[in-house]
């Protein structure tokens, strides 16, 4: 469908009422849009109308000034920073005129020749779409934002981010723990938090992180969000005993977990996967078990990891199994002497006391290398005289 064209452009009469509406702080930008404009300045004039567009003052006036002056010469402009430049304006513009609006500019760039324009364009839209729960429609534009980036070389760290963002708050929607886990991750790896995003959407990204590392079924590792600054923004919030309870569950402590457990009360999913927490806790807790001990004495009675994970004796047998098929650890049940041998244990990071314990051992391990030594050596020496 042709797109209406828009009016022409006569630029001194925008200019006159651009001054004539706007409050006196933005006035100087029109001057400068008017130099720019007529000296065919088009990288200097996109530069400006970005520091226009991000302007507090400028959110009345926003979609006017794209409509007016930004469409008469759209074509000129690169089309990525049209595309970054109509989200902007988008994000002033009413839900959900903004989707027309987004759509409307979508329809007027070739794709072909703007790949990473269409990109940052669908997100836009998808994310729209997604705040009125229309789901499998957002879905299909994530879906065609992705195959346009997998047929490119190389990809903008902007445009990265714009659809891990909305990827991640597609699965969030899902509540696919482990999707949401990784697309936020490579959202904020590509993004300057500072920056990037506000205080409260660092804090919120990170309240959802940490509920999704220990929510997914498939995550026992938290070691890059544990080393991802983005926690500290749960410091001095309601939620900031959640970043306690990642590191609980990276170091196996089943007191430390009994202890935080009443504050699940205050976070739904917390109380409603207890169980499921519970179980995932002794998982931990059966690595945390298995990685103490020297590598000469990996085996283990289901005595033992019943009192390590706090378990009934019956349930050893399962958890272990749960843990060989997560391939969380590696080795082979004797069910006849029920023990359990360890040959192999999911690496992760350590926490202070844990690289303390590690550091323990390679000393034990050193000492014993140089009694080795200290028996062999005169031998040796021996011989060789």
């Amino acid at each position: 469908m042709a797109q209406p064209t828009p009016p022409k452009l006569v630029l001194d009469d925008f200019i006159a009422g651009a001054l004539a509406h706007t409050p006196a702080e933005l006035h100087p930008f029109f001057e400068s849009f008017k130099a720019l404009y007529t000296r065919k300045l088009w990288h200097q004039l996109t530069s400006k109308l970005f520091e226009f567009f991000d302007h507090p003052l400028s959110q009345g006036f926003r979609e006017r000034v794209f409509e007016l002056f930004v469409r008469d010469f759209e074509g000129k402009i690169n089309q990525l920073r049209l595309a970054e430049m109509g989200v902007k304006v988008a994000r002033a513009i009413e839900q959900p005129k903004s989707a027309t609006f987004l759509s409307s500019l979508l329809a007027r760039i070739d794709g072909a020749t703007a790949p990473e324009a269409h990109v940052i364009l669908l997100t836009a839209i998808a994310q729209v779409k997604l705040l009125f729960n229309d789901q499998q429609a957002a879905k299909k534009d994530i879906d065609a934002a992705g195959a346009l980036m997998e047929a490119l070389d190389s990809v903008e760290n902007g445009v990265n981010a714009a659809y891990y963002r909305v990827a991640a708050d597609y699965w969030k929607t899902k509540k696919d723990y482990a999707a949401f886990y990784k697309n936020s991750l490579l959202y904020l790896a590509c993004v300057d938090l500072e920056k990037d995003m506000s205080a409260d959407e660092r804090r919120e990204r990170a309240h959802h992180l940490s509920l999704a590392a220990l929510l997914a079924d498939t995550i026992h590792n938290f070691g890059e969000l544990l080393q991802h600054p983005i926690l500290d923004a749960l410091e001095g919030s309601k939620h900031a005993w959640l970043r306690k309870l990642l590191y609980t569950f990276n170091e196996g402590s089943i007191g430390k977990y009994e202890a935080l457990v009443p504050l699940f009360s205050s976070e739904a999913d917390l109380k409603e996967n207890e169980r499921f927490l519970r179980q995932k806790i002794c998982l931990m807790a059966l690595i945390e078990s298995a990685f103490r001990r020297q590598g000469n004495n990996r085996t283990m009675s289901f005595q033992t990891i019943a009192e390590e994970t706090h378990l009934d004796i019956e349930a050893v047998e399962f958890l272990v199994m749960k843990a060989l098929s997560l391939k969380l650890i590696k080795g082979s049940i004797d069910e006849v002497d029920q023990k359990v041998l360890v040959t192999w244990v999911q690496p992760r990071v350590l926490s202070r006391e844990q690289i303390g314990g590690l550091a323990n051992r390679i000393g034990e391990w050193v000492d014993r290398l140089n009694n080795v030594e200290g028996r062999i050596a005169p031998e040796v020496l021996g011989q060789a005289a």
